[in-house]
């Protein structure tokens, strides 16, 4: 009987250790869980603090969140839909697409580890999370704000400050507060996981920050733009993304130190200083993304479409690893020597072409 409950532990060993790792997993990735929310295609209509329930994707902090403030939820979810939408046009020509973002909340190790791609992720999600609600209050659909203050700046003698800006404050009060909720806890994992996402996430936010700019309409008669109203404006989500990943590439790798009483990320192969509040920090170097891998995240890059004029990520070189790469060709259809009628309708015809199409193997 002792050699065979010796057996059955022995057998149970396995198992543990699995749970235990992806407990760990989940852990790290809980801060973003709430990407799932753009593919759960729940219709809620946030108008009971029930519906925060049905919410999974949501972590414990997240769902209190939720209940206090339903009418943001609306916004969380555009967010979600457009930190996924972003990322993986941001990094499509490159040996990771963020293809992994769409298993959300079901995060795989690349982004519920201390990754450089976890790190932009956050970073993003964060950012797009201010930038949604600031748009939104600017739009009128949430009760809760509205148009953004005349800017502190006086105006000049050409213009008045007027207009609808997009509510930054607000958008960043309240981001943060979802965003930064789990990371607070000392639940979420280890301390120098939440230091890292804590500190990615007010980078993206920065980015949202700098992103601000002016924008004006004129008055006057005929066009003349004799008086100016402008207002202080986002730009858009593709362009805070790829301000982002210029962020991403530069990235510092960080490790955890005591200074004083304080525990801090310092960079690694550098001299001791603080990290800068611009750059995103990450603790694990990735994996080449070159082989599907499932232990490191990595889908691999076969089959992926390659450039083959190209010098950069996307050439075949660089996208296919050295294993080399096929050709094919297809005809496309595309329309052509379209007419415009007066009025007011266009036609067009249909061409066809033949494109030729490079993938990796």
């Amino acid at each position: 009987m002792r050699v065979r409950a010796d057996t059955q532990q022995q057998q149970q060993r396995p198992l543990l250790f699995l749970l235990l790792l992806l407990q760990l997993l989940l852990q790290h990735g809980e801060g973003i869980y709430w990407l799932g929310l753009a593919s759960r295609g729940i219709p809620v209509s946030w108008n009971h603090t029930q519906h925060c329930k049905l919410l999974h994707t949501l972590a414990p902090d997240q769902q209190q969140l939720c209940r206090r403030n339903l009418e943001l939820m609306g916004s969380v979810v555009q967010a979600a839909e457009l930190t996924k939408a972003a990322c993986q046009s941001t990094f499509k020509d490159m040996r990771w697409n963020c293809s992994s973002i769409q298993s959300a909340p079901n995060f795989s190790p690349d982004l519920a580890k201390g990754t450089r791609e976890s790190a932009f992720v956050f970073s993003l999600s964060a950012a797009v999370l201010s930038h949604s609600i600031a748009r939104s209050c600017a739009s009128g659909a949430l009760p809760s704000c509205s148009c953004a203050p005349a800017p502190a700046e006086q105006a000049s003698s050409d213009f008045r400050w007027g207009g609808c800006g997009d509510n930054v404050h607000y958008g960043m009060q309240m981001g943060s507060a979802f965003s930064d909720a789990t990371l607070n806890s000392r639940r979420s994992g280890s301390p120098s996981i939440r230091l890292m996402h804590l500190h990615n996430n007010a980078v993206g936010r920065q980015a949202v920050l700098d992103s601000l700019e002016t924008r004006c309409k004129c008055h006057g008669v005929s066009g003349s733009c004799s008086v100016k109203t402008c207002w202080k404006s986002l730009l858009d989500v593709g362009q805070i993304s790829a301000q982002l990943k210029a962020r991403y590439l530069s990235a510092t790798k960080v490790v955890p130190r005591q200074m004083g009483s304080r525990r801090q990320l310092v960079p690694r192969e550098m001299e001791v200083r603080p990290v800068l509040e611009n750059e995103l920090v990450y603790l694990i170097s990735s994996p080449d993304y070159c082989s599907y891998n499932t232990k490191h995240g990595s889908y691999g890059t076969t089959d992926r479409q390659c450039n083959k004029t190209a010098t950069g990520s996307s050439s075949c070189g660089l996208m296919c690893c050295g294993r080399g790469y096929n050709t094919y060709t297809e005809q496309v259809e595309e329309r052509c020597n379209c007419r415009y009628h007066w009025c007011c309708y266009v036609t067009c015809k249909k061409c066809q072409h033949t494109v030729e199409r490079h993938v990796c193997k």
